[in-house]
């Protein structure tokens, strides 16, 4: 950590935050969040969906177990600028490879240390996610408001294009079968058994959706967001997948419309911003939250079971209710902190999606039981016997 060196949060209002350097020596703007969750900080650094966002983590010590090779969710950081009440002095953990302050300087993102993320997170929960100036370097407070002020925000940006894959690919990974769960039946391998072939379009994906679905018995080709209907039938895959992303869904007419073909002729799962694309393609809307729901610990309600479950989640925008109840969506899951929707299935087609991350990563495994789902449905449909 760069003790002698004195960084800035600055937010629109004119609310200034000082603290200690660490990371890279840069100014960037971005939109401030914040994430609730205890731990998976490198995940979340790494995750697309964080893209041009200043995250601040509301525990109240990160750094602790380091970086390692391993747990990347894209590659390399995603994030804006890093914010922390309080960066680890040690790191301790026996798959750590360098201390996190290490890692961002290496990856060009600037972070803050010794910021009140408690006053923080009760200035965005009242106010809303505020457009954001982090320095590491020596500017004034007036100069940090003023280029908060100056960024256009999120709103009608499409984001996924810098974080989609460029090209094809065929999703490939060594250690499928160990990314398991200790304690559950998940740490006992799948059996093996029929291989479907999915297409999966990148809005900014992380790794981890990718292996559950290879560990519960599919094989994924990989497509950029502004992949065509045609490319994807030129595949002949067996159901399409639609992963998560960052930003405004609102901006991305050309996935609507690709979705929107595709959705009658292919069995088809959304998570996170694949949910909200399916929102659109099916002429329902989205808006944005307040501030978004950001962390491992938010409660979301089965209205067709009753089941609540503990899920990760990082979006900040949401599927209308009302409109999608007119395009012959079936509202499935609400959230139990604002009542937002947090799952749909519909009447006619076999699709089906979930605004939060079944693969967690970090978070809870409550909801790791939808890449199962997603395959007995796909297999009822093909009759094939599993």
């Amino acid at each position: 950590m760069k003790d002698a060196i004195r960084g800035v949060l600055a937010l629109e209002d004119g609310t200034v935050f000082r603290g200690r350097a660490f990371g890279a020596a840069k100014t960037v703007v971005g939109e401030a969040v914040f994430n609730t969750s205890m731990t998976g900080y490198q995940e979340i650094l790494t995750d697309p969906s964080y893209y041009q966002q200043v995250v601040a983590m509301t525990a109240p010590q990160i750094g602790n177990y380091g970086v390692n090779l391993e747990d990347n969710e894209s590659d390399g950081p995603k994030v804006a600028a890093f914010v922390v009440r309080e960066l680890s002095p040690v790191t301790s953990n026996w798959r750590s490879r360098q201390s996190l302050d290490t890692y961002l300087e290496q990856n060009d993102i600037p972070g803050l240390d010794g910021i009140d993320v408690r006053t923080l997170t009760k200035k965005l929960r009242t106010a809303g996610a505020m457009k954001a100036c982090v320095s590491t370097e020596d500017i004034s407070d007036e100069e940090a408001v003023e280029r908060a002020r100056s960024w256009n925000g999120l709103v009608g940006v499409d984001s996924v294009k810098e974080v989609t894959c460029k090209a094809p690919y065929r999703f490939e990974a060594d250690d499928v079968q160990s990314f398991t769960v200790e304690g559950t039946e998940l740490n006992q391998p799948i059996p093996e058994r029929e291989r479907f072939h999915i297409a999966a379009i990148d809005f900014g994906a992380k790794r981890s959706i990718f292996k559950r679905l290879m560990q519960h018995g599919f094989d994924i080709t990989v497509f950029p967001a502004d992949v065509t209907p045609e490319q994807i039938e030129a595949c002949n895959p067996d159901a399409l997948f639609l992963t998560n992303g960052p930003g405004d869904p609102a901006a991305l007419t050309y996935a609507h419309k690709t979705v929107a073909a595709l959705l009658p002729k292919y069995p088809t799962f959304g998570i996170c911003m694949g949910h909200q694309i399916i929102t659109h393609a099916l002429g329902a809307k989205t808006y944005k939250l307040k501030f978004g729901h950001r962390g491992g610990n938010q409660p979301v309600k089965n209205l067709e079971t009753g089941v609540v479950r503990i899920t990760a989640q990082n979006h900040g925008f949401a599927a209308c209710e009302e409109s999608l109840k007119r395009c012959g969506a079936i509202i499935t899951e609400v959230s139990l902190n604002d009542g937002a929707v947090e799952g749909l299935r519909h009447e006619k087609y076999p699709v089906f999606s979930v605004q939060y991350h079944p693969e967690a990563a970090p978070g809870p495994n409550d909801a790791i039981a939808f890449f199962e789902d997603f395959y007995q449905k796909l297999a009822q449909l093909k009759a094939v016997t599993v």
